[in-house]
């Protein structure tokens, strides 16, 4: 048993007013990758990777949505479909090489989300598509990757239309 050092009365603690987990709308939303994970399948010949999407726009900002991928499956249509949605995220992200969960936290993207209906649970939000947000992003190296990528798919912005002009190397000054 621990013991706190106050005394907590139920009248003067916040009563949640955000607390809202009816499914979102369908839909493209803007989100951040906040965590992800490899875990097993109940089964436990599978694994699957775990992710956490913050919705970061057009609405509904603050709202978490939860996905899995099969990386790992004994059934191969399902296996097959989480490697694509893998993929379309690497792609989305900006990454050319996964080698860690970790290195897809915090990649920006948008997500499609359908309402899907089950009759034990009610309805729920489903992710059906993904894509870069915005604009394409730049391939970003993978931080376990030994190799640096060449400099057009370095992940530095591209510079403006008429930065060119504007700066003038130095063998051009006179």
């Amino acid at each position: 048993m621990a013991f706190l050092d106050q005394s907590f009365s139920l009248d003067e603690l916040p009563v949640a007013t955000t607390n809202n987990f009816e499914p979102l709308p369908a839909g493209w939303y803007t989100a951040t990758i906040n965590k992800a994970e490899v875990k097993n399948t109940k089964s436990g010949t599978g694994q699957y990777i775990a992710i956490r999407y913050d919705i970061t726009g057009p609405t509904h900002q603050g709202r978490v949505v939860f996905g899995n991928l099969n990386i790992k499956n004994d059934n191969v249509k399902a296996a097959e479909i989480g490697r694509q949605q893998l993929g379309e995220i690497m792609r989305a992200i900006g990454l050319t090489r996964v080698t860690d969960t970790d290195q897809l936290i915090g990649g920006q993207l948008s997500i499609k989300l359908v309402v899907k209906n089950d009759a034990q649970y009610g309805d729920s939000n489903e992710l059906k598509g993904f894509k870069a947000s915005g604009s394409a992003p730049a391939f970003r190296a993978a931080e376990s990757s030994a190799v640096p990528l060449p400099h057009f798919l370095a992940s530095s912005p591209p510079a403006s239309p008429g930065a060119a002009s504007k700066a003038s190397p130095p063998w051009g000054k006179k």
